[in-house]
């Protein structure tokens, strides 16, 4: 299998990667996780916001979206791994192909039981613990590397 990593702003993802990013987002949160959610919030297409993607074999199994928050911060979100695919380090990889090169602090909204995971890339708890669609979070930072 031949993997590949991608990166681009809404706009220039082509129109089939594009719907199965967004498929694969609502397989996994929608669907698996029992969230009814919209999950086309507008931020997609913010300025700055670009889409990372793993693909297998032209196959997109991967996805996250990395946004710029009004305080400055890159926003890390929407991290997605097709079942089958879980465990081989493809969400890694994308982190790190989404954190290469920023040098601003970076957050995301982790699910608790994936705490140590993150932790394992950088990120530390930033804020209590809450819940949003009915599964426990937490707020987590990356200070940029000096």
């Amino acid at each position: 299998m031949v993997l590949s990593v991608h990166s681009a702003p809404l706009v220039d993802v082509a129109p089939l990667v594009l719907h199965d990013i967004f498929k694969l987002r609502g397989d996994v949160f929608v669907v698996e996780q029992v969230c009814a959610y919209p999950d086309l919030d507008g931020r997609d297409g913010e300025p700055g916001a670009v889409q990372f993607w793993a693909e297998m074999d032209g196959a997109v199994v991967a996805c996250l979206r990395r946004l710029r928050d009004a305080d400055g911060a890159v926003r890390i979100g929407r991290i997605a791994t097709k079942a089958a695919h879980r465990g081989q380090g493809l969400a890694e990889a994308l982190i790190a192909a989404a954190l290469e090169g920023v040098t601003a602090p970076a957050v995301l909204d982790a699910q608790v039981p994936l705490e140590q995971w993150y932790a394992r890339l950088g990120f530390g708890r930033d804020g209590p613990d809450y819940v949003e669609d009915g599964i426990p979070h937490l707020p987590m930072r990356r200070q940029p590397p000096r």
